[in-house]
């Protein structure tokens, strides 16, 4: 269930698509007094979306549904009474709509290894949580030995511009990047990655295990610093919370070469989409059989 726009080639077996809740002129009332990240009033794009799901559900009635970042869709699902497991993100999530939803999920799944990062506001959580590990498409090609005139990629994002100018470097994604259905050849031709720190972008590093630069991006909650630090605390990259300056450059490019792009196995990329289908998998069980053994 998406907003997106959804290539006709494509690994789903449907694909609903949901109106967008954010194209209104004016805004009211959002968050609910502060219960929720966004509910507006009388939004007749966020009534049509939540509606949708609905109605989905009424026809589908799923075992269970993995709901990624929208504490309002999780809640709804919940309350239509389907089981629901819910995508943990990296930051500060101690506010009330986040802490509602980690205590209504059914289960949790956290896409990075929890003996590198194990957040204090899903502690209490700790029984219905998988952290399964850095989830990417790659993580069953064999990384590859750079050229022998390899230079660094930078690895853009969708989120507006990453970065100004990046001279004669390749640049993937953003703003003024060139776009790819598979950009592996890329990251295995690179010799470094200079990249924003989105949990899919360094997955894909993690999986190619490329040296790298990472530079968070503000994000709410402080999603990418979060992730930054991690790594940074866990030497599995060169961070810098502030955009280096020229004099900067450098000495970061030089320590980013200095770590053994090895150390990105602690990422645990291999295996991790297994074992987030097998969570998903064991919740709608474990709730399916509950419902079977009260019968």
């Amino acid at each position: 269930m998406t907003s997106a726009v959804v290539p006709p080639q494509h690994p789903f077996s449907a694909v609903v698509t949901l109106p967008r809740d954010d194209e209104a002129e004016e805004v009211h009332e959002p968050t609910a007094n502060g219960a929720l990240h966004w509910a507006p009033h009388l939004d007749r794009g966020y009534s049509r979306r939540m509606q949708r799901i609905a109605a989905w559900v009424a026809d589908a009635q799923p075992e269970a549904v993995v709901v990624d970042v929208s504490v309002e869709v999780a809640v709804l699902v919940r309350l239509l009474g389907v089981p629901t497991v819910v995508v943990a993100l990296p930051g500060e999530r101690t506010d009330a709509a986040h802490r509602f939803v980690h205590q209504l999920a059914d289960h949790i799944l956290a896409a990075w290894p929890a003996e590198l990062n194990t957040p204090s506001w899903l502690k209490p959580h700790g029984s219905k949580v998988s952290y399964v590990g850095g989830i990417s498409r790659f993580e069953h090609r064999t990384p590859k030995a750079p050229s022998g005139g390899a230079r660094p990629l930078v690895l853009g994002g969708a989120a507006g511009p990453f970065g100004t100018d990046w001279g004669d470097l390749t640049v993937l994604g953003g703003s003024s990047g060139v776009w790819t259905d598979d950009p592996w050849p890329y990251l295995c031709d690179a010799d470094l990655v200079i990249s924003h720190a989105g949990q899919n972008s360094i997955a894909d590093i993690a999986a190619a295990r490329r040296p790298a630069v990472i530079l968070p991006q503000p994000r709410p909650f402080d999603e990418q610093l979060a992730t930054a630090t991690v790594l940074d605390r866990h030497g599995l990259a060169a961070v810098s919370a502030r955009w280096p300056s020229v004099e900067g450059w450098p000495a970061l490019l030089q320590r980013a070469r200095s770590i053994d792009p090895n150390r990105w196995r602690r990422w645990r990329v291999d295996g991790a989409a297994a074992r987030a289908a097998a969570a998903i998998e064991s919740t709608a069980a474990r709730c399916r059989n509950r419902l079977v053994r009260s019968a």
